[in-house]
């Protein structure tokens, strides 16, 4: 399990009771009508979550990413869904803590729950290579105005700020900068509808000749962009993401093991759980659910420790987990049978939810060819 401290034990409790009241109570209703989990991103806010990562010298929690997982994988065996705006969330915030001097009004208000961030990185033009824009900002009047075609915005629409990546108006690299939702120029430009994660709203957004002030809103420097969107937010995406997948592969455990010693045959008086083949399929979902988690505690050591393996085995960790959330997601359906397939066992949104992190960027192909590039010494990009 996660090595937490007493105090932050205390932290992932609360977040499991909300997990089991709230999010659980919410989370069949925001997945068939996709709609944005306002209930339990409200509850989360209420109960200091929006300040997870944020010092506590500025009214946060001062967590860390050991406890930040903790609470994901808690939250994401309720509602992956929610789980995923709070993943967006986190990672912006690490963004404003870039420089915590500047942003310090934002910060205090994650703090107070007054506040809920998200990421704008990948765009129409470079789809899933997020790490790549394609918009430009243009210098005006001591910073710059930005218009970009942003996809797959998490929040879109409901998120107050929004991390939005740009090529710098000298083009010598990407810049990083602070959205508010009420800024002129911002809209969505397209709905949400999905297989999985339904209440993510993770709508397109449009930036129309947006004025942003660097003075205010650059997040870093001018063209060093990639420090923060690989920096800051990428190691708190896929330590997240590596949560979530861990989370759905737990929920899919619980509710096949349910299933198994609950249910039975009339004519033979046997329950599901005596045959063999049942009992082994749930004994793999179990293992690998155990060893998924065990590698992400063992990726967090490594960051904390500064290990210079780190990079590489957060870059397989989204991987190593959304493959298992897929494949104990499909053990579940196998296992449980026509039950599984119905609504009512609790196993097909799970199902439909594993899948999402595939083709999130970066996707598992893209992570599979960078952690191929470090082990032969190649770089990263090129």
């Amino acid at each position: 399990m996660y090595p937490l401290t007493p105090t932050q034990e205390s932290v992932v409790a609360k977040a499991r009771e909300l997990a089991r009241t709230v999010l659980a109570a919410h989370a069949a209703e925001v997945d068939e009508q996709g709609r944005f989990p306002a209930e339990s991103m409200e509850a989360l806010a209420e109960n200091g979550f929006h300040g997870l990562l944020v010092p506590e010298s500025l009214g946060g929690l001062g967590g860390d990413l050991v406890l930040l997982a903790a609470v994901i994988d808690e939250l994401a065996q309720a509602c992956a869904s929610t789980a995923m705006v709070y993943m967006m969330h986190n990672s912006a915030v690490n963004c404003y803590l870039a420089d915590p001097a500047k942003f310090e009004t934002v910060l205090r208000d994650c703090a107070a729950g007054r506040h809920l961030g998200t990421l704008a990185f990948s765009e129409t033009g470079s789809r899933s290579q997020f790490w790549a824009p394609v918009s430009q900002a243009v210098a005006a009047d001591g910073g710059v105005r930005l218009s970009a075609s942003k996809s797959w915005v998490t929040s879109a629409g409901i998120a107050d700020g929004i991390v939005a990546s740009c090529l710098a108006p000298d083009g010598s690299g990407a810049s990083v900068y602070l959205v508010a939702k009420d800024d002129p120029g911002l809209s969505i430009s397209g709905g949400w509808s999905s297989l999985g994660m339904r209440g993510n709203q993770s709508n397109p957004m449009k930036l129309e000749d947006v004025p942003l002030d660097d003075a205010t809103r650059l997040i870093g420097e001018s063209g060093k962009g990639a420090d923060i969107m690989l920096g800051k937010a990428l190691p708190v995406f896929l330590v997240c993401q590596g949560a979530i997948g861990i989370g759905l592969s737990e929920a899919c455990v619980e509710a096949t093991h349910s299933h198994l010693v609950g249910q039975g045959f009339q004519h033979t008086g046997t329950k599901l759980a005596d045959l063999p083949n049942l009992r082994a399929s749930l004994a793999k979902m179990r293992l690998e659910t155990d060893k998924a988690r065990a590698y992400l505690v063992a990726v967090l050591q490594k960051l904390g420790s500064g290990d210079p393996e780190a990079m590489r085995h957060a870059l397989a960790l989204k991987d190593s987990s959304s493959e298992t959330a897929v494949a104990v997601a499909d053990l579940a359906m196998r296992c449980c049978g026509g039950a599984a397939f119905s609504k009512h066992l609790g196993l097909e949104r799970p199902f439909r939810d594993a899948r999402a992190a595939i083709v999130m960027a970066p996707t598992t192909d893209h992570l599979r060819e960078f952690t191929g590039r470090l082990l032969v010494g190649l770089p990263l990009f090129g």
